[in-house]
């Protein structure tokens, strides 16, 4: 009895061991991912009252652990039944990210400046109305579960020769530290400027601490532009190694071209491609309705 019992402890920690070999090489083959994805979602989850950030980020974060509940046992189920289906997912995912990152890019060079245009020839000192909470909490959801199926993905392809067991724990634990991860880094970086508040109430003028705070302060809207940018180039990054790795024609195109720059530009071409799909689509059904009335 006792030796069963010490066989089923050796088996474990067999498994435990195995498993945390298997996180390891999975979570290094995503880091390029997951830098993406904190970019992408800190710019997200930035641009709201103080009061309201973290209760934001929360509800974005409840979110992503919802989407990889669902994502996870999908790819599991797909790969065990039907692999193939997961490269379209992907590719459909990509077309997501490479539509939102082109929309970004032409929202910033083109919208914007007609609608500084306009509000000079009205006489109109308003500014454009923001987005809404809720609006901008199911985008960065939408992405985040794209961003989620990448990872999953790649995470599951580093440990499809170990047994099912060792695949289901790995994806599951890369999943959980991924979140985590990612949204504990977001909420250091949307807290920023209270963090430098009170390090400036608590010290005297013009001490050490008074310089770190006033330091985060000045810092905090030049990291969120940053990262304005950065998740923009993330989003066009991300959905074009996705188009390059999984479809043949972009893989094989201008193979002399370094992989990021191919990337870069496999994102912008399917981008340009949907924004001018989803105008058209809007146009058709616009031109639908307006006959109907």
């Amino acid at each position: 009895m006792a030796s069963g019992f010490f066989a089923i402890l050796d088996d474990i920690s067999a498994l435990l061991d195995d498993v945390a070999t298997a996180s390891k090489v999975a979570t290094s083959k995503t880091a390029g991912i997951l830098g993406d994805d904190l970019a992408v979602n800190a710019e997200k989850a930035t641009g709201f009252v103080s009061s309201r950030e973290l209760p934001v980020l929360w509800a974005i974060t409840k979110g992503s652990f919802i989407n990889k509940l669902i994502i996870v046992p999908i790819a599991l189920l797909l790969n065990a039944f039907f692999p193939i289906a997961i490269q379209y997912i992907l590719i459909l995912g990509g077309c997501y990210l490479a539509f939102e990152g082109v929309e970004k890019v032409i929202d910033y060079f083109f919208h914007k400046k007609k609608q500084h245009d306009q509000n000079e020839v009205e006489g109109l000192s308003t500014p454009v109305p923001e987005i809404s909470e809720k609006d901008k909490i199911k985008s960065a959801i939408i992405t985040d579960f794209i961003l989620s199926i990448e990872i999953v993905i790649i995470a599951l392809g580093s440990v499809l020769t170990q047994p099912m067991s060792i695949q289901i724990v790995t994806v599951c634990v890369v999943a959980i530290v991924a979140t985590i991860g990612v949204y504990g880094i977001v909420a250091l970086i949307v807290r920023m400027d209270d963090a430098g508040y009170r390090l400036i109430r608590i010290s005297k003028e013009k001490s050490f601490l008074s310089s770190i705070g006033q330091f985060l302060v000045k810092a905090l809207p030049v990291v969120i532009r940053i990262l304005a940018v950065v998740g923009t180039l993330a989003l066009l990054l991300v959905s074009g190694g996705i188009f390059v790795h999984n479809i043949e024609y972009f893989h094989h195109v201008l193979p002399s071209v370094p992989g990021i720059l191919k990337e870069f530009g496999a994102g912008i071409v399917v981008g340009l491609f949907m924004v001018v799909l989803y105008t058209l689509a809007k146009a058709i059904i616009k031109l639908f309705n307006s006959s109907k009335s």
